[in-house]
C-alpha cells in the first residue's frame, strides 16, 4: 500500500493499521515530516519516500518505491491542507496564490497520485476481479462548506466530483476508485484551528458527539478494500454531521 500524508493524522493511522494486519506500506510525505522516523519504528515492511504530491517526478519515484515493496494494489490519498480565508475578509480579497496552492495540493496532487498509482496497477494480476484500488480523501466541507473555507471546500468538492468519473475511466482496467469524506477528525489539521473551534464543531456532531478518530478512518479504508462492490462512491464519515455556515 502507498499512503500519501502517511506520516501523521489519517494517513499515519492507515499505515499503522495496514502494518498490524501484516501488509507492507510506503509512507509518502514531505521531507520535513516524521515519515523516516515512523518507518523506522514500524519495521522492515514500512518505508518512507519523501515527496510533494504536486510533483510528477517525486510521485513517480514514490510509486516505483512502492512497487519495490511488492505489488502495488492500494493507494490512499491523505495529503492535504486546510488554509482558511474568506473570499473578501478583513484583510481584503483572498490572494489568488492562496486559493491556487490549496487546489494544487488537495485536488491536483490527489489526481497526480491517482493517475500514476493506477498506471502502476494496470499490469497486476487480478485478484477476485480487481487489479487495484485508489482511495481519495474529500471532506464534509465539499458539501457543507463553511464561511472561510472557499479554497478548501472547492478543492474537496473537486475530489468528490472526480470519484465517479475516475472509477468509470478505470473500470475497464479493473481498478476501483473510492473517496472518504471525513467530518471533524482528531488530526493535526484540526489542532491548528483557532480558539474554541474544536469544541464548537464537536458539539455539532449528532452521534457520537465527539471528533472522529483517525483509526476510524483506517477502519473504513480496510472495509473498502474488503468489499469489491464499493466503487465510484463518496462515503461520509461524520456521525451525521452537517456543517452550519460558521
Amino acid at each position: 500500500m502507498l499512503v500519501t500524508g502517511g506520516a501523521s493524522g489519517l494517513g499515519a493511522a492507515t499505515v499503522q493499521a495496514v502494518v498490524a494486519e501484516g501488509a507492507s506500506a510506503l509512507i509518502v510525505d514531505l521531507s520535513r515530516s516524521a515519515g523516516s522516523e515512523m518507518a523506522a519504528a514500524l519495521g522492515e515492511r514500512v518505508r518512507f519516500a519523501p515527496a510533494d504530491v504536486r510533483d510528477e517526478d517525486q510521485v513517480q519515484a514514490a510509486v516505483a518505491a512502492a512497487t519495490e515493496l511488492g505489488t502495488l494494489r492500494v493507494a490512499v490519498n491523505c495529503a492535504g491542507v486546510a488554509t482558511p480565508g474568506r473570499v473578501i475578509g478583513k484583510r481584503g480579497v483572498l490572494p489568488l496564490e492562496t486559493f491556487r496552492t490549496v487546489i494544487d495540493i488537495n485536488l491536483v496532487g490527489t489526481f497526480n497520485v491517482l493517475r500514476l498509482a493506477a498506471a502502476a496497477m494496470i499490469d497486476n494480476e487480478p485478484i477476485d476481479g480487481d487489479r487495484g484500488l485508489v482511495i481519495m480523501t474529500a471532506s464534509v466541507a465539499a458539501f457543507d462548506g463553511q464561511i472561510g473555507q472557499a479554497a478548501y471546500a472547492a478543492s474537496k468538492g473537486g475530489v468528490a466530483a472526480l470519484t465517479l468519473t475516475a472509477a468509470r475511466d478505470l473500470a475497464d482496467k479493473a481498478i476501483r476508485v473510492m473517496t472518504i469524506a471525513p467530518g471533524v477528525m482528531e488530526t493535526p489539521m484540526m489542532a491548528a484551528l483557532p480558539g474554541d473551534t474544536k469544541s464548537i464543531l464537536e458539539a455539532l456532531v449528532p452521534h457520537p458527539a465527539r471528533l472522529g478518530r483517525p483509526e476510524e478512518y483506517a477502519m473504513l479504508v480496510s472495509s473498502i478494500i474488503d468489499n469489491p462492490l464499493l466503487n465510484g462512491e463518496v462515503i461520509r464519515l461524520d456521525g451525521a454531521l452537517r456543517l452550519p455556515p460558521r
